[in-house]
This record gives C-alpha cells, structure tokens and sequence, in this order.
C-alpha cells in the first residue's frame, strides 16, 4: 500500500494553494493530490455557464505569493482558470495530481497512527495510507446542483437548465429566457445572456442586495507602473482586505445606513422610476447573506438597456409556454434557467471513522476553523463567506505547514483537538442565511461560542490565531504513537 506524508482531498484553489506551502514550508513531506474530476481548477473549470467569474477582487481572492496580473480586478473563470493552472506550473504541483481519484471513505488507526483512504479510480478500488489527510474539496456537491421542486415542470416545452450542468452547445441568442433566483450566479448569468438573447428575466421570490463595483482596480493598475510588482501587489491586497473588513463591519454595525446607501446606488444605476423597493429591497440586513457585485453594473445596464427585467414574485406553476406566477401573471420562455443554488456536501462526500468508529460530523467542533474534535491527524479547508475565499485559507495552510514541523521537532505523530467540555453550547458551523447553508446545517459539524472552538470570519483575528500565534494550544493534544502497542 502507497503511503504519503499528506493526502490532499481536491485540486482546486484550495487545494493547489495547499500543495504550495507544503512544498515551500515542508519540502521534506511527501504528499498527493487526488481530483475526482479529470482536471485542475475546481469550481473555475467545473462551471461553464456564460459570464461565470468572481464576485471578489483578484487581488485579494487570488494566492498572496503569486501577484494577479491582468488589468481586471473581477475577472471571468477563464482568466482565474490560467492563473491556477500557472501556479501548479510554476511550483511543479501537476506531477502530484491523480485525476479521476475520489476519496470514498477514510478510517483512522491509532495503534498505527494514520489514516487508510479508499479511493475510486474510475471504478477500481485502491488504498492509499497518509499520516494527515487535508481536505480541499470546498462545501458543495459537483456533480449536481439544487433545483426546488416546480409544479407543472415537465409541461413545459422548452428547455430547463441548471447552470451546473450548463449545456456547451445551448443557442440562446433571439430566445426569451427567464433565470430563477437572485442570488450570485442569477446576477452574473442575466447581463451575460442578455447580449444576445431576445430578452432575459430575473425571476426572484426575494431581493438580494446587488452593488455595481469596478472591473478594474484602478488603484493597483497604477501601482503596478510605479512599484516593482510584488510590492505594488502586497500594497493593493492590503488595501482591498481593510476594505472588505471596513464595509463588512460598517453593515453589522449600521445595517439601516448601509441599506439606505445600497438603495441611492441602485436607484441612481436604474431607469427613472424603477421600483428599486420592490426588486432591490431584501428584507434580511446587509451582509447577513453574501452581497452580490455585479462588475461595472452590468446587470443595472442590462436593465436600462430594455434587454434584461426583474420580477419578484412567487412561482405558481410551469405551463407550457413558461411559468405563471402567483399573481396571476405569465411569463413565457423558450428557455428556463434554474439559478436556485447549490446542495453542500461535506469532505467531497467521504466518511470518515476513528479506530472503527464512524465519524457523525454533527457531533464534532472545528477547532481553529480547520481540525475537528476528536478527529486525530486531519484538516479541512473552509475560506470566509464575507470576504474572499481564499484569505483564510491561506492562513489555514501556513498554521498546517507550523503543526507539521512542530509535530516533526518533537517527535510527535498524532494531533488531535479535544473539548474541555464536551457539554459546552454550540452553534451552526456557518452563521450564514444563503439557502444552501441552511438546508445542510443538520449535517455539518459545529462549532463553539469562543476561541480557539469559534470558525472565526475575522481575517485580523485569524493572522493572529493561525500566522502569529502558537499552534500549541491546551485543547491540542500531542502524542508519540505507542510503538510497542503497535507492534503488538
């Protein structure tokens, strides 16, 4: 049986970001990536849909040891694609890629102190041992994504597409289109369509908070002619990371000023006497679901342009012709887009047990945000729901590369996290309203009322915890592997 130092569960933003601080920080170790999917790049070469790019700025979404180059700030998945498939270029990462591996189950032995994965290889089982496994699959299903159920569906006669499943050779253009959902696929998915198609609704049950922003950072454009690239790079991170922190904090802590100054911005990017408290009015906080920017205010244009609208109500039944409404209205389509959200799976859909014991994830706490109690030697990479993804999980990798070299100095070989108090409240691993979050909360581990047990949001908090503090903890329980016991 093949053994590694670190299996790495997934080959995407997470999980190359993962296999890159290995290599720099523990070049010793001996790891592997295994991708259920025959390619790179995760959610950036999963979906295909038209417009499909990031609704968080480049320079602090993407990796801080590789600067972002291009001039746009919200870049499209072709632009994000080549820059992940550049760094494992870069840093020799696709040697260590296994395609078509999924991780189907994982059980731990302590008497050996390691971990055995089955892993489907195009449907021929194999077993590979590691003494961490890193999880870098993200929280949601690929291979399907969340459609409710709609009265009347298969009445329809044209075509119902989820964007997960984007079909590549789907002919939109001169057709009228209605997209289901408000959330962020909904709004890069109308401006996109609209470009050619005959018209393009937005059909929504609720408003959800929708800012124009920049597609270029004009700031780091200009930074980037004046200082040397790194350092203009290092500057505009900094930047955009206090800027989403203060905009967050500013909505927490004066939610009716900031939905008051989110509706002048809408109402200023709209026709003259749009309904902007009908269709742009949510009726949660700002911020208590992920604020969706539209880049340059496309979607906003499309909308003044007459070739995209917005209808907020709520769905009847399909017909033939398209969807009549609750109201009693209908609208008619040739092609409906089920942009209602994603399903979340957990650890790419393994499971886990421990010396035999299945692992039941509600009854387990993340510690630090990346380990779970009592789960020995293993590690899950969960980026922030209020800023860029990709910031904690930086974080996340360092504080695992320390752990590594702490263990290796003092001998240890299993690391586990155990609650003081195993009685002590806890809450939904995510404080997050998106539907697909709270539809799963049932099946996901939780997490405490304080540190080190909190799954901080905080990327100040967090450079303090997992950058600059100790990976010690007294909740972190180190140990050397019983060789005799082993043996025996």
């Amino acid at each position: 049986m093949e053994h590694v130092d670190v299996l790495i569960v997934g080959a995407g933003i997470s999980g190359i970001g993962a296999a890159y601080y290995l290599r720099t920080h523990v070049p010793s170790a001996k790891f592997t990536i295994l991708e259920a999917r025959g390619a790179t790049g995760g959610t950036w070469d999963l979906f295909r849909y038209p417009g499909i790019r990031s609704d968080s700025d480049l320079h602090t979404f993407g990796y801080e040891f590789k600067p972002w180059r291009d001039r746009e700030s919200i870049a499209g998945a072709d632009k994000i694609l080549a820059y992940l498939r550049e760094t494992a270029e870069e840093h020799d990462i696709d040697r260590d890629v296994r395609f078509h591996h999924r991780v189907v189950n994982a059980e731990w032995s302590t008497a050996d102190a390691r971990w055995v994965a089955d892993v489907d290889h195009d449907g021929e089982m194999l077993q590979i041992a590691a003494n961490w496994i890193f999880c870098a699959s993200g929280y949601y299903r690929y291979d399907e994504g969340y459609t409710p159920h709609f009265e009347g569906r298969d009445t329809f006669r044209g075509e119902i597409i989820h964007p997960q499943q984007w079909p590549e050779d789907l002919d939109y253009a001169g057709k009228r289109v209605v997209v289901i959902g408000s959330g962020a696929t909904a709004v890069t998915l109308v401006p996109a369509l609209a470009e050619t198609a005959d018209h393009v609704t937005m059909l929504q049950r609720t408003p959800t908070y929708v800012m124009p922003v920049p597609a270029q950072d004009a700031l780091a454009n200009r930074l980037r002619k004046l200082l040397p690239e790194h350092r203009a790079y290092a500057i505009t991170r900094r930047l955009n990371i206090a800027k989403q922190a203060g905009v967050w904090k500013f909505a927490q802590r004066y939610p009716k000023a900031a939905r008051r100054i989110i509706r002048a911005v809408n109402t200023k990017a709209l026709p003259p006497g749009f309904p902007v408290d009908e269709h742009f009015n949510p009726p949660y906080g700002p911020w208590d679901q992920r604020l969706c920017a539209v880049p340059d205010g496309d979607l906003f244009r499309s909308i003044r342009r007459g070739t995209a609208s917005v209808v907020t109500d709520r769905i009847d039944t399909f017909t033939e012709a398209g969807i009549r409404l609750a109201s009693g209205r209908e609208l008619e389509a040739d092609i409906i887009v089920t942009a209602t959200g994603l399903n979340l799976q957990t650890f790419g859909g393994a499971t886990l047990s421990v010396d035999g014991r299945p692992v039941h994830l509600p009854d387990h706490v993340a510690f630090k945000g990346m380990m779970l109690s009592d789960v020995p030697n293993f590690a899950f990479a969960i980026g922030y729901t209020n800023a860029s993804w990709t910031l904690k999980v930086g974080l996340l990798c360092e504080h695992f590369c320390r752990l590594l070299l702490h263990m290796r100095r003092h001998g240890y070989d299993i690391c586990v996290p155990e609650r003081p108090d195993p009685d002590a409240p806890t809450r939904p691993l995510l404080d997050f309203g998106a539907g697909y979050v709270q539809r799963a909360l049932d099946q996901l581990p939780r997490q405490g009322l304080r540190g080190p047990w909190l799954m901080s949001m905080n990327y100040g908090s967090d450079v303090k915890l997992l950058r600059n503090g100790p990976v010690t903890d007294p909740d972190l329980r180190f140990r050397a592997r019983d060789r005799a016991e082993a043996s025996r």
